[in-house]
């Protein structure tokens, strides 16, 4: 049985919103193809997580043998949503592009997973690159819309995107390669216009398609051959 993370990062309401309506389509494409998946839903566009502190900061660096009562509970949300993706085997997220980035509130969710110790291990022997990913095997599909167009390598704005780069940095965190990423977008949104309504029809099927090769792979694989994810303490 495989596990679905589905997380929505759009500020407005299923109706208004394109990406929830493409991660809606991509989890009822994926159940109907492989119908004993688990998926587990988390909304931070409209339940963001809370920003980290210093509090969080001084809790996460301190070795848990060593924690105080009060650091436990700073990182309990911290806890809830690294296990939710460590648990993952597909992770789809959509993600409207706000000021040529991220939403803040998938900026929050992504500081408060990528924890050392738990999503990541550091180590100075390791020389200029001490960052060492803890968990692996696990797919991303990014699943975002656009109000203008062209942000793509060699685009009229591709100078613009600070969304997909940041995606892509922050993956490993997720236990995801830069090569088990693959993102659809929707452009043209302010324009309104034919351009848009293709966009669209061309997100739509791309996502469906995405959604029913990756349950298929994952339908019909042994257990034993998906992706591991590996979780350590600090």
């Amino acid at each position: 049985m495989s596990t679905l993370l589905k997380i929505d990062a759009s500020a407005q309401l299923q109706d208004r919103s394109l990406t929830r309506k493409l991660t809606a389509l991509f989890e009822r494409t994926f159940v109907n193809v492989a119908p004993h998946t688990q998926v587990v839903s988390r909304d931070v566009g409209q339940t963001p997580p809370p920003f980290i502190d210093y509090r969080f900061i001084h809790a996460a660096f301190t070795l848990p043998q060593e924690r105080e009562a009060w650091m436990g509970d700073h990182l309990a949300i911290s806890d809830e949503l690294i296990d939710e993706v460590i648990a993952a085997d597909i992770i789809v997220m959509g993600v409207p592009m706000y000021n040529y980035g991220m939403p803040a509130s998938l900026k929050a969710w992504f500081d408060q997973v990528a924890r050392i110790g738990k999503t990541f291990s550091f180590d100075l022997n390791r020389g200029d690159f001490p960052i060492e990913p803890i968990l692996s095997g696990k797919h991303l599909v990014v699943l975002s819309a656009r109000g203008e167009f062209g942000f793509v390598p060699g685009g009229v704005r591709a100078d613009k995107n600070a969304l997909d780069p940041a995606l892509a940095a922050c993956a490993h965190y997720l236990g995801v390669s830069s090569k088990a990423i693959e993102t659809v977008t929707i452009e043209y949104q302010e324009f309104k216009d034919d351009r848009h309504r293709a966009s669209v029809a061309e997100a739509q099927t791309r996502t469906a398609e995405i959604a029913h090769r990756l349950a298929s792979s994952f339908a019909f694989k042994p257990s034993s051959e998906r992706g591991v994810s590996h979780h350590s303490c600090q």
